[in-house]
């Protein structure tokens, strides 16, 4: 006999007409769409190895944390999620206004808070320490892909705090729909296939940003790209650097993401032992790379995720600094 598939209920928002304005009807309806099969376990995020999750009595993040207990790495490799690296990265860019000179922009990745309490304090000293004159997040705010989204955020206020200059982001693969009022009732602005300037002197650098382009795929850089002047200098944020080569198309200067934590769990050297993305490329899944004329960068996330704990792979915050080019 043919079983029954559940019927799935798609989520009210308070904000659907605005999410509907500022992201497209049909791609808002998709994501919601998703976000009910997974929230009901009738889809999963997992590729490659962790294809395995699909089954009800595997979870890849158990099976890590109990080998590392066996190994006794467990706790040096819980220690290092709290020790996190500023890293500088200095960037040349052929369209940057002159009063963009020197810009410092701070990113955050894959924050997954929640697999932590104390972790949001530490990342908001490392913040705070840092100077930079805007700040962004590409993505991940949760420990999980569809569990209670409260705890958070319920710690983002505190990392928002630590900062004085504006804030954007975007969505993850982690990430529901529905954190979008909440994080920017606390002054972040949450980028959906959109882009704003950042002004300077009279001059200005765009800021876009695009929806998840990894499990939801409701990303859409030709919306990103379309209220910036042609020959804008711009700065892309997306979740994942999976799509590299359809961004480069569109003629974004320098694009930031996440999602691969770098491996977060690596060998000795940091060579990693999984890709969370399918068919990335070794040399797109941690620091600089370059496709066509558009820079990029991915970050190995300034949290953890699915296991508190990393080997060989430090956490960082970014500090992104533009110059014109020379």
């Amino acid at each position: 006999m043919k079983q029954e598939t559940p019927s799935i209920s798609i989520p009210q928002l308070r904000n659907a007409n605005d999410l509907k304005a500022r992201m497209g009807e049909a791609l808002l309806n998709s994501r919601l769409a998703k976000q009910a099969k997974h929230e009901a376990r009738l889809t999963h995020q997992g590729e490659g190895i962790f294809k395995l999750e699909r089954s009800r009595h595997i979870s890849i993040d158990r099976l890590a944390e109990k080998a590392l207990r066996l190994s006794l790495l467990w706790r040096r490799a819980h220690q290092n999620i709290f020790k996190i690296r500023t890293v500088e990265q200095a960037w040349q860019l052929p369209n940057l206004p002159p009063a963009f000179d020197g810009f410092r922009l701070l990113q955050l990745s894959d924050l997954h808070l929640d697999i932590d309490p104390n972790l949001a304090s530490v990342i908001a000293r490392s913040v705070r320490k840092c100077p930079h004159d805007a700040m962004v997040v590409t993505g991940d705010f949760r420990k999980t892909t569809s569990d209670d989204l409260e705890p958070s955020m319920a710690l983002m206020p505190q990392i928002l705090e630590a900062t004085k200059a504006p804030c954007y982001g975007v969505l993850g693969n982690h990430d529901f729909i529905q954190k979008v009022e909440r994080l920017e009732s606390y002054g972040m602005r949450i980028l959906l296939n959109e882009s704003t300037p950042l002004k300077r002197d009279g001059e200005k650098l765009w800021i876009a940003g695009v929806d998840d382009p990894h499990f939801y795929r409701t990303h859409d850089f030709a919306a990103a790209r379309s209220g910036m002047p042609e020959d804008a200098c711009s700065v892309l944020l997306c979740h994942s650097p999976e799509p590299y080569s359809e961004a480069a198309e569109y003629g974004f200067d320098l694009m930031l993401s996440g999602h691969t934590h770098g491996g977060q769990i690596c060998l000795p050297g940091g060579r990693h032992l999984v890709n969370s993305s399918k068919g990335l490329p070794r040399r797109f899944v941690r620091g600089r790379w370059q496709s066509g004329s558009m820079l990029g960068y991915t970050s190995p996330g300034t949290g953890s995720s699915g296991v508190a704990a990393r080997l060989n792979c430090p956490p960082e915050i970014t500090v992104h600094t533009l110059a014109c080019q020379r």
